[in-house]
C-alpha cells in the first residue's frame, strides 16, 4: 500500500521570520490522521529569514535530524557544541534525558531552507548526544546513500532507533530501487524536483507512506533530491 501526503495538504504557518510546513501534527497544527508514521514523528520543512532563528529551548527523548537544502544554520547546545550546518551536511541530536539548543540563520541577507526530522528513540532516558557530518553529493548521485542508521554503517550518523535514512540525487530518467524486508515500512520525502513512485507523481514537499509493498522504483522526471526512511 502506498499512501500519498501531498505538500499542499500539510500544516502551514508563516510567522514572517519562519515559513514552516508540517507533514505531521506539530505545535499549533493538529491533524488526527497525520500524527506520525511508525517511528517518524516530525517532518518540518522550514525557511528561516536572515538573522532569525530558534532561541535556546529544550527537548527530551527524541532523535532529531536536520538537513539544510540552502543557506546555513548555526547550532549551539548545552553539551558545548557549536557548529554551522551547510548544504551536504547532516546533524543528529539525540535529546535523550534532556538537551537544550538554539538554531539561527547567521546570514544577514540569505534565508536558510532546511528539513528538521524527529524520530522516536528506541527507549527513553538515553544519554544525550550530538553529531554532524558532511556527505559528498557525488556519493548519492543516481543512487541511495545511507546517511543515518542504528549502527553507524558506511559512515552514517548513528541514531537510537531501528531506522535507516537515505538520500539520493537523481537526474531525469534516473531510477533507484529499495527492497523492503518483510515487516518493514518506508517513507519517501521529495526534497526538490519531481519523481514517479509506482503510478504516483510526486513533487517537492510531497511524501509517501509505503507498507506491504516491497517491489517499487523511484524515477526522477526533473533534477531531484529525495530522502527515504526504512522503518521497523
Amino acid at each position: 500500500m502506498i499512501r500519498i501526503r501531498p505538500a499542499a495538504d500539510r500544516g502551514h504557518f508563516n510567522h514572517g521570520w519562519l515559513d514552516t510546513w508540517h507533514t505531521f501534527a506539530f505545535g499549533d497544527y493538529f491533524d488526527p490522521d497525520h500524527v506520525s508514521f511508525r517511528a517518524l514523528r516530525v517532518m518540518n520543512d522550514d525557511t528561516v529569514a536572515p538573522g532569525a532563528g530558534f532561541g535556546m529551548h529544550g527537548h527530551r527523548d527524541m532523535e532529531i535530524i536536520t538537513y539544510v537544502l540552502s543557506g546555513a544554520l548555526e547550532h549551539r547546545d548545552s553539551l558545548g557544541n557549536g557548529e554551522v550546518l551547510r548544504p551536504g551536511e547532516l546533524q543528529r541530536m539525540s535529546a535523550g534525558s534532556g538537551i537544550r539548543h538554539s538554531e539561527f540563520n547567521p546570514s544577514a541577507t540569505e534565508p536558510v531552507h532546511l528539513y528538521q526530522i524527529w524520530l522516536l528513540p528506541r527507549q527513553n532516558g538515553l544519554q544525550p548526544g550530538y553529531e554532524q557530518r558532511e556527505f559528498p553529493a557525488a556519493a548519492r548521485q543516481g543512487r541511495l546513500q545511507l546517511v543515518a542508521s542504528p549502527d553507524g554503517a558506511d559512515g552514517s550518523l548513528r541514531i537510537e532507533q531501528d531506522a535507516r535514512v537515505h538520500l539520493a540525487c537523481l537526474e531525469p530518467g534516473q531510477t533507484v530501487n529499495h527492497q523492503l524486508a518483510a515487516g518493514r515500512h518506508a517513507w519517501l520525502q521529495v526534497l526538490r524536483g519531481s519523481v514517479n513512485l509506482a503510478e504516483h507523481a510526486l513533487s517537492a514537499g510531497d511524501g509517501a507512506a509505503i507498507s506491504d509493498h516491497h517491489d517499487w522504483q523511484i524515477t526522477a522526471t526533473q533534477p531531484s533530491e529525495i530522502m527515504l526512511f526504512d522503518l521497523a
